[in-house]
């Protein structure tokens, strides 16, 4: 059974005397219940699992039910080691925040060692709950796509494959079978997770304009693209504020994202167009009509795909560890992708052939913010392999 390093982190936290409720959020498919699954065999104290999933949506009186049967668990055992309680897809139940809060401050009032780990699959939606009710009493473990590595070991894919099919395990088995392989990444994947992650949990005015947003995302994937552009490409009369929100909507399900540029001044950042980037490149090779060998043969998309999987590795792998990922671009100078953490910045420039002569961009970039690295990606700079198998810190460090 293949356990992904996150495992680790997981079944160290349980393991570890009740402190914090354990939250582990991620976008759909990334292994949540999995991980959660695997940990819960480790333990040697009893466990009870639920999930929120239902055609139906649980209510606030789920929630009690199932922690009343942690808290038999915990009192079974004498209280000496406690219980696990898992709650799955927690977000689903309205206001289950506030619920969660009452519960978990009752038990330590109380004195009950029952540990707690909640599992979302709308990482926004659990970071709202988390934030309004429950700060000081929780640790979040983020569960991010599967990295380059990850779907290597586990599924033996090659750096082409992974630029090409992305990081989604459930999916891995179908590559053989490209149209298979097609409709389960539409129809599982995309479908499920906004009409169940984003429409079904949020209020959206205009539920058809989140679905073109998307699509116009995976399209523009590695472009920097203007709200009011945006605007004219979608055909809609909406408004620059409701593309940003669905925009966020979007990267909170881990969909799509839009990066800032990076400026001296933070109000310049927010001011910036967007350059869009799909945070798993199977959602852009998916809805496309190229295979996979004519998308190896097409330069242009097949550029776009290299350049799009560097940006989602680079996002994901930073993910909880308190880096960000910009672009940069004055005039027509620009950088694909720059980290930073604190003051420190690395910049990043992606290549998909070799490299010809000097980049400006990366010069006059250097000039301005004196970065600690330049690197270059692909042509004769680092193989895309190489990066695609380096956690982004190692940059930083």
């Amino acid at each position: 059974m293949y356990h992904r390093p996150v495992y680790q982190i997981v079944s160290v936290r349980l393991k570890e005397p009740r402190r914090f409720l354990q939250v582990l959020t991620g976008p759909r498919q990334t292994g949540k219940t999995t991980l959660i699954r695997q940990a819960m065999e480790s333990l040697i104290i009893p466990c009870h699992y639920a999930s929120a999933d239902e055609p139906t949506l649980q209510n606030l009186t789920w929630i009690e039910q199932q922690w009343e049967i942690g808290r038999l668990l915990t009192r079974e055992v004498g209280n000496r080691t406690g219980a696990l309680l898992v709650l799955d897809e927690i977000q689903k139940v309205a206001g289950w925040s506030e619920t969660v809060k009452r519960l978990w401050d009752s038990d330590s009032v109380g004195k009950v060692p029952l540990k707690v780990a909640l599992l979302g699959s709308a990482p926004l939606l659990i970071q709202r709950g988390l934030t309004e009710s429950l700060a000081g009493r929780f640790e979040v473990i983020p569960v991010a796509h599967w990295s380059y590595p990850e779907m290597k070991d586990a599924f033996g894919f090659g750096p082409d494959q992974y630029v090409y099919f992305g990081g989604y395990p459930g999916a891995a088995e179908l590559i053989d079978d490209r149209q298979r392989w097609s409709r389960y990444i539409i129809d599982s994947l995309i479908e499920t997770t906004i009409s169940r992650d984003i429409l079904l949990m949020t209020r959206v005015d205009k539920p058809a304009l989140l679905r073109r947003l998307f699509h116009l995302g995976c399209n523009y994937s590695g472009q920097i693209l203007s709200y009011q552009k945006m605007i004219g490409q979608l055909q809609d009369a909406g408004n620059t504020t409701t593309l940003a929100h669905y925009l966020e909507l979007l990267s909170g399900a881990g969909m799509l994202t839009g990066l800032q540029k990076l400026a001296v001044q933070r109000v310049q950042q927010r001011a910036s167009s967007p350059k869009l980037q799909i945070l798993n490149t199977a959602l852009l090779s998916a809805q496309s009509n190229l295979s996979f060998d004519a998308a190896r043969k097409d330069r242009e998309f097949w550029g776009r795909l290299v350049e799009s999987s560097v940006g989602a590795h680079l996002i994901n792998s930073a993910a909880g560890k308190g880096i960000e990922v910009f672009y940069w671009r004055e005039r027509n100078k620009e950088i694909d992708f720059v980290l930073r953490r604190n003051n420190v910045l690395v910049a990043i420039e992606v290549k998909s052939g070799v490299s010809k002569g000097n980049l400006p961009g990366m010069e006059a970039f250097g000039r301005i913010f004196k970065p600690k690295r330049k690197l270059l990606v692909g042509g004769d700079g680092i193989l895309l392999e190489r990066f695609l198998s380096h956690p982004v810190e190692e940059w930083l460090d």
